[in-house]
Parts: structure tokens; sequence; C-alpha cells
């Protein structure tokens, strides 16, 4: 597999990423350590290699848009955001306190980088798709990305920004769903079973590519691909592991809330810096 990537270099970044995460939740005794570790590797080959964005000028009308939606995993768009330059490190130490710079859900502020606010989950690929349209209307080259979570498709509003996009043709448009099987009460499988999740897609007239979404290789060359298709949305299922990095938070349901201990804390940043 070929890719013009630097893989070594967002190897390294993802890491770091996954020690930043790992201190402000341990810090800030905040939730969801393991929907954020799942999507690292994705947002740091969009912001380090793809996206067109400038921290210099975060506002400037031709920019890629990037709306998280999953917004409970904002921790990885904070962090991401500092590295590429968007946060300062003082921006971060304000992070999920009162009166503070940054909380727990994204909230909109163009000057940090932050496309839309996402307290609720289910909303970000209407207003996405609305984006693109309006992008594809007004003759403008710019992209949407859109990171959903696996059980955010539960959420019925999705499946009508889906038929919305394939209706319009919105190539502009790239869902990243982060398949990492769990959601805040259990399994997806066990919820609304997703079995056939790419086939899905695929009856709704989207492009669909699946990645091993730890794998920047796999994910670098998906994102090279773009658009998959010249008359349909692209979606890249990002096949991922909740809580990746740490072992004993992989795929464990109690890492979705759970803050870790000090004990906790130790070891995995022993885990983390050993990688």
């Amino acid at each position: 597999m070929t890719t013009s990537c630097d893989i070594g270099r967002l190897s390294e970044i993802s890491k770091t990423i996954r020690r930043e995460i790992l201190e402000l939740i341990y810090r800030t005794r905040s939730p969801h350590i393991g929907p954020s570790f799942s999507i690292v590797e994705v947002l740091v080959a969009l912001y380090f290699k793809y996206l067109n964005v400038d921290p210099a000028d975060p506002s400037k009308a031709d920019r890629d848009r990037l709306i998280m939606s999953k917004g409970h995993a904002c921790l990885t768009l904070y962090t991401v955001l500092k590295e590429r330059g968007f946060l300062s490190a003082d921006d971060l130490k304000g992070f999920a306190k009162n009166g503070g710079t940054l909380e727990q859900h994204p909230n909109r502020d163009v000057s940090k980088g932050i496309e839309l606010s996402t307290g609720s989950l289910g909303h970000g690929l209407s207003v996405g798709a609305g984006m693109a349209f309006a992008a594809k209307k007004d003759g403008k080259k710019q992209r949407v990305f859109v990171i959903l979570g696996d059980g955010e498709l539960n959420e019925g509003a999705i499946w009508e920004a889906v038929m919305f996009a394939s209706q319009h043709k919105l190539n502009n448009l790239v869902s990243v769903v982060d398949c990492n099987g769990m959601q805040a009460l259990g399994y997806t499988k066990d919820i609304i079973d997703l079995a056939h999740l790419s086939d899905t897609w695929k009856s709704f007239g989207w492009a669909v590519r699946e990645v091993n979404g730890h794998n920047l290789a796999e994910v670098c060359t998906s994102l090279e691909g773009l658009p998959f298709s010249e008359d349909k949305p692209n979606v890249i299922l990002a096949r991922t592991v909740k809580g990746k990095g740490v072992s004993f938070m992989e795929n464990k349901l109690l890492w979705h809330y759970r803050a870790p201990d000090e004990r906790e804390y130790e070891a995995a940043i022993k885990e983390l810096n050993n990688a």
C-alpha cells in the first residue's frame, strides 16, 4: 500500500495526542476516554495531511469544514487542534472548568477551528449536508467532513441527511463513521445491529470504503481516493477499537464514562510511553 503520507510522523503525533487526552481526562476527572482514543488516527491524518485549513486564517472562506458530530469525543478534536496550532496550551488548561475555555462537548468557535456545536448527537450530518449543498450551489471547492459514531447512527435524523445528500449528489461531503462497536449503554450489535452497515450506506446511494481506522496507511490511502464517485456522497467506515492504546481500556464499556484513578493513570501512561 503506497501513500503520500509520512506515516512515521503521523504515528508520533497520534502518540502525543493520546498522552494529552489521558492527562486532561485524569486531571479534570472527565469521561469519554474510550471514544476519544478510537478516533485519534483519523483526525490526525485529516488535520495534518488532507484538510484545507489554516490556523493563521481559521475563517478563510474556502476552507474545508470538519464537524465533530460525535461531540463526546471532543478531547481528540481539541488536542489535535492544539497540535495543529488552532488552540494554545492555555486553551487546553481551561478544559472542563467553570469559566474555562473549552466545554465537554464542542461549542462553535471558528476562530478556534470548531465549526459546529454538537452537544446533542445526531445532528452533525444534517448540518454538514447543508454546508456541502450550499458549497455546490455557490460553485465552491470546499469539502465537508463529518465524524460520526456508530452508536450515533441510531438517530433517525442521520438517515434523513443520508437521503438528502444522495438525492443532491454531494460528492464534496465525506462522512467518517468511527465503528468501535460500542455506545454508552452497550455493544452496538445488542442495541441496533450494524452488521450490514456497508450495504446499508450503498443502498442509500453513497460510495463506501472500509478501513482499519488505526492503520494510518489505510486511512491515508482512503482519503487520497476522494471523491470515490463523481455523483455520490462518500462514507469511510473506520473499524476501530474503543480505548485503543491502553490494554485494560480496550473494548471495555466501563471506559466510555470513567476517568482513571492514580494507579490506572500511571499504568496507562506507561503503556502509551512504551508504544
